[in-house]
This record gives structure tokens, C-alpha cells and sequence, in this order.
């Protein structure tokens, strides 16, 4: 038996829980007996969970566990996990440390040997996903954008070529704005699908290019209430003559003036790094045209 074994065998257990994001049926019934079994229960906002536990006619103790106090809190917990006791942390809603606090706990719990033991379930992100209709295979989850506008069209401009799916969670009083920015940052052409209010009773799952999305949205004040997930197609490279800018073209029509086609078109493409055999096809059309 190794010391690790040692430790675990005498300290409690973290269990990292999901909840319901809306519809109370979606939690599942093994997250249901370990919530009624802990000792302890760590919860983001105790007043919401509480409403929870009582609908599930579960009486476990509830502690708050929020951003301002995980760091600070987060040795009180530990103790009872090393004391024996098994601890539950949950959110208000979805899966706990998915832009919700946590990490701090979790991150103490196994630097001190305590076993943490993931309990899976609803996260707002993989809904929104899983029913996007956009390629799921790679994708990047950015949680909340800055709330200033500065900060937003910053950071969205580092985005503006990643090729993978895009998530955002927005708040809904400012979802028009980061619409706004997404479609002057991506274009107003990018496929985005907005996920509002998932598994409850308004739910909306609307997909559309981002400019008509964001006039769908500001014509109808109803789609900004509620939880928002926004997810956005990736970055997809200019194809064809597209993929010649501007700059690379006056380069190439200035080579034309001076040299035969094949030769421009190389030095046309060690100067812009656009692919030689497409800067010739359009010498030759250029030519042809002249």
C-alpha cells in the first residue's frame, strides 16, 4: 500500500456535481443519492441550491462557496474532507467550475491527496453544441467576453482566424452589443446560432449569418432575456480567387507591366506568399483581358 493510498483511505471525498441549467429533470439520479449522502454540501449560492435540494426532498447542510470567498473558504472544506467526510460541490446551475468557481477547491482538494470524483451531467455549452448544427469535432469554449466594448473587440480580433467553433456565454443585457461586435470583428456573413434560455420553457435555438442574427435579435427585445450561449463557426481560409487580396493583385498587375506571365506570377508569390499556380491563373485572365 502506497502513502497515497494511505491518504485516501482516511479522507473524505470531493465530489464535483452537476445541475440542471433549467429543466429539473435533467439531473441524474446518481447525483441525486451522493447529494443526500455527503456530509456537506458547497454551493455557489446557497439560497438558489436550497430551493433545489428541496424540491428533491434533500436535507444535506449547504455552505457557500462563491468567487469571493473560495480561496478564503476553501481550507474549511478541506478540513472536512481530510477529517473523513465526503463534501458535494455544486453551482447554481450546470457543471460546476464551467465559468463557475470551483477551481480553487478542487485544485486544493487533490494537492492535499483527497479524492475528487467528477459527477457529469447538464452544462450549457455542450446543449448549445450538441443542437448547433455547426462542426463539433474541434471547438474552443471562451466563456464571458470583456464586458467593455475595448476589451470585447480585442479580444475578438485575436479570434478572428481561429478555425475551430467559437462559444461564448454572454449576458442577455449585453448579448445586442457582443452580436454587433462579433459581426464587425467576423463578418457579416459567419454562421452563429444562438442558444437562449436552454431546456426551459422559452428555450430558443436560432442559427443564422451574424448580421441577421444580430437584426433578429434587436427587432425582438424578448431574445434578450435569459441565459445565452453563443456558438460561432470557426475561421474558414479565402478559397479561389478570394484568396488574393489586394495588395497581392496590384503586386502581380505591377510585375505584369514589366515581365512575361510565368515569371511574374513566381515573383508575384515569393513577394505575397499567395500560391504561384493561382497568381498565374489570374496573369492569364488579366492578360486575356487586357
Amino acid at each position: 500500500m502506497t502513502v497515497q493510498d494511505v491518504v485516501n483511505s482516511v479522507t473524505g471525498t470531493l465530489f464535483v456535481v452537476a445541475t440542471p441549467i433549467g429543466n429539473l429533470e435533467d439531473i441524474s439520479a446518481r447525483a441525486l443519492r451522493v447529494l443526500a449522502e455527503v456530509s456537506l454540501i458547497a454551493a455557489e449560492d446557497t439560497r438558489h441550491s436550497a430551493r433545489l435540494l428541496q424540491h428533491f426532498g434533500i436535507t444535506t447542510p449547504l455552505a457557500a462557496c462563491h468567487e469571493h470567498n473560495e480561496r478564503d473558504q476553501g481550507g474549511r472544506f478541506l478540513s472536512r474532507l481530510q477529517a473523513g467526510e465526503d463534501v458535494a460541490l455544486i453551482s447554481d446551475a450546470g457543471t460546476p467550475l464551467i465559468s463557475d468557481p470551483g477551481y480553487h477547491l478542487v485544485r486544493q482538494a487533490r494537492a492535499a491527496g483527497v479524492r475528487v470524483v467528477p459527477l457529469p451531467g447538464a452544462c450549457a455549452l455542450i446543449a448549445a453544441l450538441s443542437a448547433a448544427g455547426l462542426p463539433s469535432d474541434r471547438f474552443v469554449f471562451e466563456g464571458f467576453l470583456p464586458a467593455k466594448a475595448a476589451g470585447r473587440r480585442t479580444r475578438l480580433e485575436q479570434l478572428k482566424e481561429e478555425p475551430r467553433t467559437l462559444i461564448f456565454y454572454e449576458a442577455p443585457h449585453r448579448i445586442l452589443e457582443c452580436l454587433m461586435d462579433l459581426e464587425a470583428v467576423f463578418g457579416a456573413e459567419r454562421p452563429a446560432v444562438l442558444g437562449r434560455e436552454l431546456t426551459k420553457t422559452f428555450e430558443t435555438l436560432k442559427g443564422l449569418p451574424l448580421a441577421q442574427l444580430r437584426a433578429w435579435v434587436e427587432a425582438d427585445g424578448n431574445q434578450r432575456r435569459g441565459e445565452c450561449v453563443l456558438v460561432v463557426g470557426g475561421w474558414q481560409a479565402p478559397q479561389g480567387d478570394e484568396a488574393v487580396d489586394g495588395q497581392a493583385r496590384r503586386v502581380l498587375e505591377l510585375l505584369l507591366g514589366e515581365l512575361p506571365v510565368k515569371r511574374a506570377a513566381a515573383l508575384a508569390a515569393e513577394i505575397t506568399g499567395v500560391r504561384k499556380n493561382l497568381l498565374y491563373q489570374i496573369a492569364l485572365e488579366t492578360k486575356k483581358n487586357d
